[in-house]
């Protein structure tokens, strides 16, 4: 609110996943709303706010829940069947909520026949909105040569407020360089030694087929090998596809967890979900049919179903989902107990993002747990893991809304490549049940440094009092 009253005109959020930014930006909304600020600042009338993402569950989350304050008739949920049905983009409400991907496309029946394919967000005058707060804004709508930072250009006189729980680094300096240093910042290791964030362990699982080399006593059932290749984490599920490898993973993850717990996996490729998802409901306890889905970006809307399912608390049905990226950001399900990890994550930034799904609270859940089968555990070790932001980046002032830019002209789609066949393999009989595994637990603190047990069960109860022998 101070840097509103500065009149500064793009502003930075940097707050931990599940520490509430978007219940701020709720709160900030609210406060601009009910004062009658506007950009003219004469209180002549309410505040035009757009809340921009880049999934439509986190707009729907933002518009059911944190911004239920505002009267439905104040809230506008932009969408393209709606557009089209009223031939115009709507400029009715006060509060309003959509995707950059609903804003970038356009296809209108004009007055002298025909369509306009020009840009949605280009039939709001670029003052139209006095505040627009972009969510997860590290995801490209900041970036010199992102399709999103037309949208924010074309908006320049609005004043912006990013949302991100990422300090800054490489990949993201667009995002500092858009909106400048951060007014604001609260890291993970607050929200858990601050009680507002939950405390997690960490279960190493390895395997004797973590990584693999043909020999002839196994099968190809399509695909050519590569004699003498050790096929690596990285190539699972991409390049080579071992049935009997994923089932004895799932077999293990079942035996460990407690299986009415809500759990979310995060597999390789959609594909790989789908196959662990059928995998999870083969050797489960459950009876019900959909005690496991799948959600990705090609489930569509029978996906987005499963979500809300999975995150509604008085439901059990699904128990556990598995996604490959849709669920890694912004998915608020406060009584997820699981992680489980049966892909590589590279980059710190999703790491954080993907624990991010087990620190919401939830009454009586004292802590999660990560089932890391890919070492990603190694990222608690990077000194970027919590604390404040570290600059990778070359210090620069931050840069001046530019003109507004005429909407430019969609290209057209990329050719599709052709398909790639992956490596199949078929374990010869009774190599399946050769495979060993172990299992290593450790306890982490909240700023990613292991601790011993009663140091974890300390930081959760308290001081344990010492028993008199």
């Amino acid at each position: 609110m101070d840097a509103v009253a500065e009149k500064k005109t793009r502003i930075l959020l940097t707050m931990a996943t599940g520490t509430g930014k978007t219940a701020v930006a709720a709160q900030i909304s609210w406060k601009l709303f009910q004062t009658r600020w506007n950009l003219k600042r004469d209180g002549t009338r309410r505040p035009r706010i757009l809340f921009l993402a880049d999934r439509n569950i986190l707009a729907d989350q933002a518009f059911g829940n944190d911004f239920s304050i505002f009267t439905s008739d104040a809230k506008v949920r932009i969408n393209p069947l709606d557009i089209r049905r009223r031939g115009g983009v709507p400029m009715g409400g006060s509060i309003y909520f959509t995707i950059f991907q609903t804003f970038m496309t356009g296809s209108i029946s004009s007055p002298q026949g025909g369509t306009n394919d020009a840009p949605y967000f280009g039939e709001y005058p670029p003052d139209f909105f006095d505040f627009i707060i972009i969510d997860e804004c590290h995801r490209g709508g900041a970036n010199d040569e992102g399709n999103w930072r037309g949208i924010l250009e074309y908006f320049a006189p609005a004043v912006q407020l990013g949302l991100t729980a990422t300090p800054r680094k490489e990949e993201n300096r667009h995002t500092y360089n858009y909106f400048g240093e951060p007014v604001y910042i609260y890291s993970l290791k607050e929200g858990v030694n601050d009680g507002f964030l939950t405390p997690f362990k960490v279960k190493r699982i390895k395997t004797t087929l973590d990584d693999y080399i043909f020999t002839s006593d196994d099968q190809i059932i399509e695909g050519e090998v590569e004699e003498g290749k050790i096929y690596e984490e990285a190539d699972f599920n991409k390049i080579i596809v071992i049935k009997e490898r994923e089932a004895k993973r799932v077999r293990v993850v079942m035996d460990e967890i407690n299986q009415n717990e809500k759990t979310i996996i995060f597999c390789a490729t959609q594909d790989h979900a789908l196959a662990v998802r059928d995998l999870v409901n083969q050797y489960k306890k459950s009876k019900d049919p959909h005690y496991c889905e799948r959600v990705t970006a090609n489930d569509g809307a029978r996906g987005e179903q499963y979500l809300r399912e999975f995150q509604d608390n008085e439901k059990t049905i699904p128990t556990v989902l598995t996604t490959s990226q849709k669920l890694a950001t912004g998915v608020d399900a406060r009584n997820v107990r699981n992680i489980v990890l049966m892909r590589p994550v590279n980059s710190m930034i999703e790491f954080k993002q993907i624990i991010g799904r087990g620190t919401r609270l939830f009454d009586g859940k004292e802590y999660f747990t990560v089932y890391d089968f890919v070492d990603a555990y190694h990222h608690f070790a990077d000194p970027e893991w919590d604390g404040e932001p570290i600059d990778e980046t070359t210090e620069s002032e931050p840069k001046a809304p530019k003109e507004p830019k005429e909407p430019k002209e969609p290209l057209p789609p990329p050719e599709p490549l052709p398909p790639h066949q992956k490596l199949k393999i078929k374990l010869r009989d009774g190599k399946e049940r050769e495979i060993q595994h172990m299992i290593s637990t450790s306890f982490w603190s909240a700023d990613g440094k292991p601790v011993s047990v009663q140091e974890f069960m300390d930081n959760l109860f308290g001081a344990m009092p010492l028993l008199l022998t």
